[in-house]
């Protein structure tokens, strides 16, 4: 399965681009992860090009008032989609720094929380790349997570 991750604008602080150049090169191992950086805007503009960009996939909205899952329930959801078989590409949507609007929400197959906390969009990129690897070392049985 291809995962996507598409996100509002590219990082900017040198933290947050050392930690997205790593952790992609990390995930590079363990199979098909991509990631796309679309034009920074307001919350309307990013959330239709988001919805553009993964029409024809299975859409997780990564948001703040979305359900938080630990990590192994995300290898557990990872798996069931492997399972079904007809879903090829898996797409996780970072939106503008006003977050996501309510059509896209509703158009996503799942609305994830990485933290009931609201986060920069560079830091939620960096965090949900690091839980996708530990997902990928976990599914592996590798000891990166413990």
């Amino acid at each position: 399965m291809r995962v996507r991750i598409l996100v509002a604008g590219k990082p900017a602080l040198a933290y947050a681009k050392s930690g997205v150049a790593e952790y992609l090169k990390r995930l590079g191992r363990y199979g098909s992860f991509e990631l796309e950086m679309l034009k920074a805007g307001d919350s309307e503009s990013v959330s239709a090009a988001l919805l553009e960009r993964s029409a024809g996939s299975h859409r997780i909205a990564m948001d703040e008032r979305g359900k938080a899952l630990t990590t192994r329930d995300w290898a557990d959801h990872f798996a069931a989609l492997e399972m079904r078989g007809e879903i090829k590409s898996l797409c996780f949507l970072i939106g503008a720094s006003d977050g996501h609007t309510p059509e896209l929400r509703a158009a996503c197959d799942a609305v994830w929380s990485l933290s009931t906390l609201t986060m920069q969009h560079e830091l939620a990129l960096v965090v949900l790349l690091e839980q996708l690897y530990r997902v990928a070392t976990l599914r592996r049985g590798e000891p990166y997570h413990r």
